[in-house]
């Protein structure tokens, strides 16, 4: 008897679980939430900007392969994708609401920014360039992910500001081969992936980091000293940003590359068990609700 392979490479046991988590933190982000540092708070929140819409692309992205994939184990792991993806398409949707009515920004002008990204990729690319470019932003995403629950940056942040971002990790963690293994399996080539990545990087960068300037002028911080040279440090300095990220970036350039390379399934159990405390944990001005 021939064993067919599966087109799925996630690990066996691992269950995409859809968390309906709820969170209120309306006193968290009316401060300078992390680490007190204007840079550092207005680039997080500039990433929370990007989600919403980018989140609605990679589960259309994918969504469109649904009939083409025929594996049973990787059609269940998309189900759980587009079911997590939306989770935190609406959580950061209403993060962001709450940061620009507390804080005068223009919720319309920041993540109007990713909508004109996803529509003119939806009109210059076609549907394999689409998922191609949800693979690449996964995997940026999926680094972010692995440092964050290693500690990096927010492991002294306000607790349930810290169970949002983790929460959100984990997950990206969880199902941060599905795109990939849906686009190997509808055929789509190394060059092209690889390429993507490259522009939606250049996108990707421009877009947070014109956020990231956009909130501090706002808050009349951009200009200064302190600022400055704390987006210096948080961007090339030792522990920041480039010196993080990049050598786990370049990793997809491999041609045999897959996400799961990287086996960091440690970090989702280390997480998994003090995040139940989530569920009762109440703090003055954040609650964190969970419903099934």
């Amino acid at each position: 008897m021939t064993v067919i392979a599966s087109a799925s490479r996630m690990p066996e046991g691992m269950n995409l679980e859809v968390r309906n988590i709820k969170f209120e933190l309306s006193e968290q982000l009316s401060k300078d939430w992390l680490d007190n540092d204007p840079f550092k708070t207005a680039f997080f929140n500039a990433l929370s900007m990007t989600f919403p819409d980018g989140e609605r692309f990679f589960i259309d992205s994918v969504r469109h392969y649904k009939d083409e994939v025929k594996d049973p184990k990787l059609k269940k792991e998309m189900s759980g994708f587009f079911g997590q993806e939306g989770m935190r398409s609406r959580e950061h949707l209403t993060y962001n609401k709450a940061l620009c009515d507390l804080r005068g920004y223009s919720q319309e002008k920041m993540e109007g920014r990713t909508k004109k990204m996803v529509r003119l990729g939806q009109k210059k690319m076609s549907p394999v360039g689409h998922l191609a470019a949800t693979c690449g932003v996964e995997h940026i995403t999926a680094i972010f992910a692995d440092k964050v629950l290693n500690g990096w940056m927010l492991s002294e942040v306000d607790p349930q500001m810290r169970s949002l971002w983790e929460w959100h990790s984990a997950e990206e963690l969880e199902h941060k081969s599905v795109a990939f293994d849906v686009y190997i399996d509808i055929g789509g080539n190394y060059k092209a992936r690889k390429l993507t990545l490259r522009m939606f990087t250049i996108h990707f960068l421009w877009n947070l980091l014109a956020n990231t300037a956009y909130m501090l002028r706002k808050d009349k911080k951009l200009w200064k000293w302190s600022t400055l040279k704390s987006g210096f440090r948080f961007l090339f300095g030792r522990g920041g940003v480039l010196r993080e990220f990049r050598s786990d970036y370049l990793m997809y350039f491999d041609p045999d590359f897959h996400p799961w390379d990287d086996d960091n399934r440690h970090l989702l159990e280390n997480w998994q068990a003090p995040q139940k405390a989530w569920m009762v944990s109440l703090l003055p001005g954040g609650r964190v609700v969970r419903t099934k």
